[in-house]
């Protein structure tokens, strides 16, 4: 992988617990998050931990899972808003980096928690996402993004 890779796939979900909805285009707000997401009026489970504003996978990550693990992580119910390609987000804690217009820092690995395994009700999950369940962030800069945008380091 490199430092620049791609936004395959958007979702944001209204209210904690409720499911995620795929998007084409989503207005990310510094310091709140994405627009229509439960971050952004601080109703996730996490809304009280730093970097909730935007959550980001590897689809690469999902294809591990389901290699490794025989488990298939549909579109969206891993509940991380961005599903990246080509990009290592391990690598982007505590570094700035931009997707598409929007400005973001990396602030720690989005580790996998034991609500996504009983939401999900799929033994195991947990497991196949440690150190692979992508990353969280802060929106530094406002902007939209948009399926396909450029993810790069900066």
């Amino acid at each position: 992988m490199s430092s620049t890779g791609t936004v395959r796939a958007i979702h944001v979900a209204p209210e904690q617990g409720a499911p995620t909805e795929r998007v084409d285009r989503v207005r990310a707000v510094a310091g709140c998050g994405l627009e229509g997401d439960r971050y952004y009026s601080a109703d996730g489970t996490f809304a009280d931990r730093e970097g909730s504003d935007v959550t980001l996978i590897e689809a690469e990550a999902l294809s591990a899972v389901e290699r490794d693990y025989e488990i298939d992580l549909e579109s969206g119910v891993h509940r991380r808003n961005l599903t990246t390609e080509g990009i290592a987000l391990n690598h982007l804690v505590d570094v700035r980096f931009r997707i598409g217009e929007v400005i973001c820092k990396g602030v720690e690995l989005c580790e996998p928690c034991s609500f996504l395994e009983s939401h999900l009700a799929k033994n195991g999950i947990r497991e196949a996402l440690v150190h692979r369940g992508g990353l969280r962030a802060r929106v530094l800069e406002s902007g939209t993004v948009t399926t396909g945008d450029r993810v790069e380091r900066i």
